[in-house]
Order: C-alpha cells, then sequence, then structure tokens
C-alpha cells in the first residue's frame, strides 16, 4: 500500500482479500488465455462447419474479452493490482497453450477442455470467498460459472454424433 493513500475497509481482512485476489488472478489468466485460443480458432477454423464454428468461436471470444474486464476490475476493487503480462498469464493459467491450428473438430474439443478449466478454477475460488461473505466475486463466480458450463454443453453437443 502506497504511504498516502486510504487505507481499504471492505469488511474483508486483507490475508482473504489477497487469496480471493490471487484466485481471481488465476481466473483472469484463465480467461484471457481462452480468450486468445478461440480467438485463434476464429481466425484458422476451416472446413463444412466453417461458417457455424467462425460466428460461434466470435460470440465466444466477444463474451470472454468482456469477462476479462469484469475480473481485473474485481482485484483492484479488492486492492490488489491485476496481472496484465504474457508472462504473467503463462505462469498463472491452467490452459496450455496449442500449437499450429488444428481441425474444426480438435478446435472443439481443445474449447470444451478450455472452458471447463475455466469452471474448475472459478468454483475453486468459491470457498474463501464465501468464508468472509464477499458476495460481490461470488456473484462474479457465479455468472462465469454459469457462462463457461453452458458454452462447454454447447461445444461438447457438436462433437456427438
Amino acid at each position: 500500500m502506497q504511504a498516502n493513500s486510504l487505507p481499504i475497509n471492505l469488511g474483508i481482512p486483507e490475508e482473504s482479500r489477497k487469496e480471493i485476489a490471487d484466485g481471481l488472478s488465476r481466473l483472469l489468466a484463465d480467461t484471457y488465455s481462452l480468450y486468445l485460443k478461440t480467438h485463434n480458432f476464429h481466425w484458422n477454423v476451416t472446413g463444412p462447419m466453417f461458417q457455424t464454428l467462425h460466428l460461434m468461436f466470435e460470440t465466444q471470444y466477444t463474451e470472454l474479452a468482456l469477462a476479462v474486464d469484469l475480473i481485473a476490475e474485481r482485484i483492484r476493487a479488492l486492492g490488489f493490482p491485476a496481472p496484465g503480462t504474457y508472462s504473467d498469464y503463462a505462469k498463472l493459467s491452467s490452459i496450455e497453450e496449442t500449437p499450429g491450428v488444428p481441425k474444426a473438430q480438435e478446435m472443439i474439443r481443445l474449447l470444451v477442455e478450455g472452458q471447463e478449466a475455466v469452471a474448475r478454477t472459478a468454483r475453486s475460488i468459491f470457498p474463501v470467498a464465501d468464508q468472509v461473505n464477499d458476495e460481490p466475486t461470488a456473484d462474479l463466480l457465479t455468472q462465469r460459472l454459469q457462462v463457461h458450463e453452458k458454452t462447454a454443453w454447447m461445444l461438447r453437443s457438436l462433437l456427438e454424433e
């Protein structure tokens, strides 16, 4: 904390705010990593489902782009800096980069895995947020889980024959 700044008194102890911010930093890294992967796939998808997947991926990466801002702003509201570099995200993210350009079906499978990874990260933050009655974080996590679980389901449905 800077010497001339006001102390943060949100009713959540600093240690808990730090733990939540650390979890949200992992969520931010996962979300941004999935954004990059989805945008890459949007640009590079080919095949008979091109139009459908191109538009679906655009909808998904647009939603993820909006989400990173909400997550970063929550970290800031808790009094901590939001990570914002590729090196930060590489350290924090549970989502691995995909080299090359996979086939459309593999893109879908990888995005299902990515959506589920983000959902797991979001879910892992609930215990500490609940413990200190951090409803704004819990609300954000609930909204993120709804999006990621629904998107994973929709993508997975494309893989069924």
